[in-house]
């Protein structure tokens, strides 16, 4: 965490000096307007929300309103999505996992878009999804992302067009590719990688006859704001990005037999940087390591376990509105449970805090908003999840 701001916090923080108590505050707008130069950036795109990300129904119907569809884990967020004005036809399943009673279910709500990545899961699909479009998930390596998702979902080339071969023959209609190329992913070259990957399934399969309507690329565009371990800013190079996508997008425009249209599924870019959560100091304390040097620990009103889940791997950036300009202190930053797996790697995580902090002062935390809310649970150690409340267009 760091004690500086962007301007995309801004206006957040007129609702962060209003709120008496913790909570989770969304910018609507915001959000919004991410989702609007998403669209820009990749125009013909179709634009999945993974609301794994922030299953928060006043999220999801801003973003329906603009057209959004959804990335859905389940039948429970589908129904959550439906809820929320946004119709079958703008989702897919895209979770490889599924039991037999999650596609049946799945399939009676309307959903007609399932994500597969192996010879039994294909099988379940024809038994419960009968004349289901599949897309199968290829495997990325995950390399330069924050967290690389390259071990639980997605199959090899080889194995891909295994399975949408057999999807053809029982009676399923293999529609397409995805991948994941991780989570927060720092570097455009993941991207090329991936597309190569498509690429070369894609020419395999026009070989054996098999045409496929879309790609859908996943999610992995990164937030703007986090920080890394070391409190460095993270420096996503997005220009990059999207050029790379657009590349890749239009080289496989020019592989026979297939009519391409893509789909990606934002989760932390959307939403990220258009969240944050007013806490409070629970104590600011100076002790001894067991080598014997002085240390300052930080303690906040919120933490791994109601908030910031995600503190393994960023800094999130902190607001003291009440130390403005005043002498900081070095200190480890923690939450409030009796859990040592709460709290910043205090090897390298060291965080300038004011030194005047006291118990019950204002913290403003930064660029949450994805996972804040998913993560959080139902009161582990006795501390409860935090409330939310947004913005929408100036009011709260």
């Amino acid at each position: 965490m760091s004690a500086t701001t962007t301007h995309e916090a801004i206006p957040l923080f007129d609702a962060l000096a209003a709120a008496a108590e913790d909570q989770i505050v969304f910018d609507l707008p915001g959000i919004e307007e991410r989702y609007e130069t998403l669209r820009r950036e990749l125009p013909g795109v179709a634009v999945r929300f993974a609301m794994k990300a922030c299953p928060v129904d006043e999220v999801l119907t801003r973003l329906a309103g603009r057209g959004c569809g959804v990335d859905a884990a389940s039948p429970h967020e589908m129904e959550q999505a439906l809820r929320a004005g946004i119709p079958a036809r703008r989702m897919h399943y895209g979770n490889t996992v599924k039991s037999d009673r999650d596609i049946a279910d799945a399939h009676r709500l309307g959903m007609r878009d399932f994500a597969t990545d192996s010879l039994e899961d294909v099988t379940a699909l024809a038994r419960h999804a009968p004349g289901a479009r599949v897309f199968c998930r290829l495997a990325t390596t995950g390399e330069g992302a924050l967290w690389g998702l390259s071990n639980k979902f997605g199959c090899s080339p080889e194995d891909a067009v295994a399975v949408l071969s057999a999807a053809r023959e029982l009676g399923l209609v293999p529609a397409g590719l995805s991948v994941h190329v991780g989570s927060q992913q720092m570097t455009a070259e993941a991207w090329r990688d991936a597309f190569d990957r498509i690429a070369d399934v894609a020419h395999a399969l026009a070989r054996r006859g098999i045409p496929l309507d879309h790609v859908n690329l996943g999610g992995g565009l990164p937030a703007l704001g986090y920080r890394d371990k070391h409190g460095r800013a993270l420096d996503p190079p997005l220009d990059k990005i999207f050029a790379v996508i657009r590349e890749g997008m239009a080289r496989l425009g020019e592989i026979p037999g297939h009519r391409l249209g893509y789909v990606v599924e934002p989760g932390r870019y959307l939403i990220a940087d258009h969240g944050a959560i007013r806490a409070h100091v629970s104590r600011l304390a100076a002790r001894r390591s067991p080598d014997g040097e002085r240390q300052y620990w930080l303690y906040l009103s919120c933490g791994k376990f109601n908030g910031l889940y995600e503190m393994d791997q960023v800094q999130y950036r902190l607001v003291f509105p009440s130390h403005r300009g005043a002498e900081s202190v070095p200190a480890v930053v923690a939450g409030p449970t009796c859990d040592s797996d709460d709290a910043f790697s205090h090897e390298d995580g060291l965080v300038p805090v004011p030194k005047a902090l006291a118990s019950g002062d204002p913290v403003w935390v930064l660029s949450c908003g994805a996972y804040a809310t998913s993560y959080m649970t139902r009161g582990f150690n006795g501390f409860r999840p935090l409330p939310y409340t947004w913005i929408d267009g100036g009011d709260t």
